[in-house]
């Protein structure tokens, strides 16, 4: 087992898909994760906002969750439906592009693609802050840690998705056990306590208010607690990766972690109002998060606190997961509509599509390091993103319902119709209250986004359109090309080369550049002796030997016009330039000899349909292996010779 095995795993057949599909159990850690993240932050979130308030604080949150969850149920019913009318997965985007236009797909697409990277470097910069905030030693490391996390989850995911939903199931069930049972316990007490619960470590006292409340203060914090809905469309992204039924154990994931969601929100919003917590600045002394004050308000600080604890941090730090899974099967939609290269849509060593997941690799790192791993302005921007997939998604199942003939289809369109509505309003709120904050940049980068999409879709389609010929295969005036070798040294490498060439073509061109300072040989007194005689011997024609003297020390300019004036003079001929290369096994001794690589891309410059490029790759110790292989075969031909003579006897 090599290294790569051991780090990433075996390589897997396409027939072994189906061990790598997903059950519910491993379905929700893989693509609830996020969404069930949003629970430590969304209420947060919103309590943030109303931080201004002071004690009046904790007195808005529930009606402001009430209205989150049942926003959220009106967008998980929707993606409910959208998972059995669109099984092949795609969620928005496929549902807009094919109900409201490709465009609106697209818009649909980067929205998606937006939110999913901005996902992976808030949701590790977060579990790395609150890490930090535990281990003040660590601070100086914030960059470092995160780039280790983003590493390990991309290698994890690299694996496979039952590897990473293997992985996840301890720490999302630990999270969703530990803030559940905080909640039951909460609610039992609150109850006996006829709704006065006594918290066994007090909160961080509140100021009195500071401030009125007024309608602007309550949509900014509705629309910052709606950060408690990224996460929800994935499932009906990603419906291929699960087992048979297929549609049903989608359907059964996404319904049970809607129902952990609601159940963890509704419970964080009531004890928040029973035990009178509000939140606490940001950045500042004596800040603690609101699940903190959750928890050590109801159980104390003993150990069922710290574990608490640390699964909130394990789960915020490994939410972005989610982005993982469905990242690149976004990209591979795209892929297959030819607005990316074809590569993202084929799947790589482990089943899942390499490409998408490294291009979010490398996007959401940029993200960490131009941040400096704190990404807290960029947390405004994930509702936008969300928000927007989700109307345009209701928008795509109206449509899609109002030309359906399925008996439920006027039932299914009234609710998509009021889920539209509901996100329609809600995107409105948070364009408007979060444009300051960092909503604008939305605005800048989403239809930059669409335009290249699109104008990567037409050079595919302009390069069809050039090449396709569907009639018979010319076979006029096949002439054999002119060749040139580029020669420097007449040596094992360009030997090869030379040999090659003459098998192409009876017209062969050898040029050598003369230039100061490069290690030529002196080819006008060997070539008779050691190339035509030769070539007169074997009845071939002798290649024409061009020595090109350089007063200027240049190297590939001399060259470059005299392949240019050859194909001047040869205008009905094609003209292959031979290049002898020699191949490193090693990667890293590319760096030391790339002339080779730099002549090609030269050539390929000129634009010039004559030119065409060959190159002959000569192996280091390719001599030695040769002479290895006619020992070998030598070492047959006189057994088999030996086997024929005792045959005969």
């Amino acid at each position: 087992m090599n290294l790569k095995e051991i780090i990433f795993g075996r390589r897997l057949r396409s027939e072994e898909e189906e061990s790598e599909q997903l059950g519910t159990l491993s379905g929700i850690p893989v693509l609830g994760l996020d969404a069930l993240a949003s629970a430590a932050y969304g209420p947060e979130a919103a309590l943030t906002v109303l931080i201004a308030l002071g004690t009046l604080s904790s007195g808005y949150i529930v009606p402001i969750t009430v209205i989150i969850i049942a926003l959220l149920i009106a967008v998980a019913m929707s993606y409910r439906q959208t998972i059995p009318a669109y099984p092949g997965g795609g969620g928005s985007f496929t549902v807009a592009k094919e109900n409201l236009g490709p465009i609106s797909g697209l818009f649909a697409a980067s929205a998606l693609c937006i939110d999913y990277i901005l996902n992976v470097a808030v949701a590790i910069s977060a579990g790395v802050a609150a890490l930090v905030s535990a281990i003040p030693v660590l601070l100086p490391y914030t960059l470092t840690l995160c780039l280790i996390i983003l590493a390990l989850l991309t290698i994890v995911n690299l694996r496979g998705i039952r590897t990473a939903g293997l992985l996840f199931i301890f720490p999302t069930y630990l999270f969703v056990a530990c803030l559940g049972i905080v909640v039951i316990i909460g609610v039992v007490k609150t109850l006996m306590a006829h709704g006065h619960p006594i918290p066994v470590c007090s909160p961080p006292k509140m100021p009195i208010s500071v401030t009125t409340v007024s309608i602007w203060l309550l949509f900014r914090a509705f629309a910052s607690g709606c950060t408690a809905l990224t996460g929800v469309e994935a499932v009906s992204n990603a419906v291929p990766i699960f087992r048979q039924p297929t549609t049903i154990l989608a359907k059964r994931t996404l319904t049970i972690i809607i129902m952990l969601l609601a159940m963890l929100l509704a419970g964080v919003a009531f004890l928040s109002h029973s035990y009178g917590i509000s939140a606490t600045s940001p950045g500042q002394a004596g800040y603690q998060s609101i699940l903190s004050q959750i928890v050590s308000a109801v159980s104390g600080r003993g150990v069922f606190y710290y574990v608490s604890i640390a699964s909130i941090l394990m789960v915020l730090a490994l939410s972005s997961n989610t982005s993982f899974t469905d990242f690149p099967r976004v990209c591979r939609l795209l892929a297959l509509d030819e607005y990316l290269p074809a590569e993202f849509a084929h799947r790589g060593r482990r089943l899942v599509f390499t490409q998408g997941i490294c291009l979010l690799t490398v996007l959401s790192g940029v993200l960490l390091i131009v941040y400096g791993g704190i990404t807290d302005r960029l947390i405004p921007l994930f509702a936008v993103g969300a928000f927007t997939a989700f109307t345009l998604s209701q928008l795509g199942m109206v449509l899609h319902w109002h030309r359906s003939e399925e008996p439920n289809a006027k039932w299914s369109m009234a609710t998509n119709a009021i889920g539209a509505v509901a996100t329609a309003v809600t995107l409105v709120i948070l364009a408007v209250s979060k444009f300051k904050e960092g909503a604008w940049i939305s605005i800048l980068v989403i239809p930059p986004l669409v335009m290249l999409l699109s104008r990567i879709r037409h050079y595919h389609q302009e390069i069809y359109s050039e090449t396709i010929e569907v009639v018979p295969l010319d076979m006029e005036e096949l002439v054999p090309p002119v060749i040139v070798v580029p020669m420097k040294q007449l040596n094992s490498i360009t030997r090869k080369g030379l040999r090659l060439a003459m098998t192409l073509s009876p017209e062969v061109h050898v040029v050598q550049v003369v230039a100061e300072e490069m290690n030529t040989d002196d080819l006008m007194h060997q070539w008779s002796k050691l190339v035509a005689e030769p070539a007169r011997q074997a009845g071939k024609p002798v290649p024409e030997l061009n020595v090109i003297r350089s007063p200027y020390r240049e190297f590939f300019g001399p060259l470059l016009r005299y392949v240019r004036k050859l194909a001047i003079h040869h205008p009905d001929r094609q003209l292959a330039v031979v290049i002898p290369e020699l191949v490193e096994v090693q990667w890293y001794n590319f760096f030391l000899r790339h002339r080779a690589t730099l002549l090609k891309t030269m050539l390929r410059l000129q634009g010039n349909p004559q030119i065409v490029i060959i190159t002959t790759a000569w192996y280091r110790k390719e001599m030695h292996l040769k002479g290895k292989l006619d020992q070998v075969n030598q070492e047959l031909k006189l057994t088999a010779e030996a086997a024929n003579k005792n045959k005969e006897k």
